[in-house]
């Protein structure tokens, strides 16, 4: 017998805002039922856990001790460009001139995720 991993949860300032954010990263619509001022919210990925917001009072203080790693269909570099225009922050750049690595990033609340390259990246080093 074995656990399901139901959803992803993530708490922040603004349930409806960040589900919006991360709606336009995933491509996944968030919940219709969900609306502004909402203190939970969720966006149902079309593969993997639901991304479940949960308004809390308390600011984010420390690094994320879990986070979402992201593989895009585009180039790792496309992707981070896209994301930045959504609104995200590179916090670490750790990208090798080779082409492997990663970026870290942190959506409008200060979570931070990783940007994976792509598997045509991965198929090109």
């Amino acid at each position: 017998m074995v656990s399901v991993v139901q959803n992803v949860a993530i708490d922040c300032a603004n349930a409806y805002e960040l589900a919006r954010f991360w709606s336009r990263v995933t491509g996944c619509p968030p919940d219709p039922e969900d609306k502004p001022g909402d203190r939970e919210t969720q966006v149902v990925l079309a593969q993997g856990p639901v991304l479940y917001f949960n308004q809390v009072s308390e600011a984010k203080t420390v690094k994320n001790r879990i986070h979402l790693c992201l593989r895009p269909e585009t180039s790792r570099e496309q992707e981070v460009e896209r994301l930045l225009g959504l609104g995200a922050t590179l916090v670490t750049d750790r990208r090798n001139p080779d082409g492997s690595g990663w970026a870290v990033l942190a959506d409008p609340e200060g979570n931070e995720f990783c940007v994976l390259r792509s598997e045509s990246d991965r198929a090109a080093t």
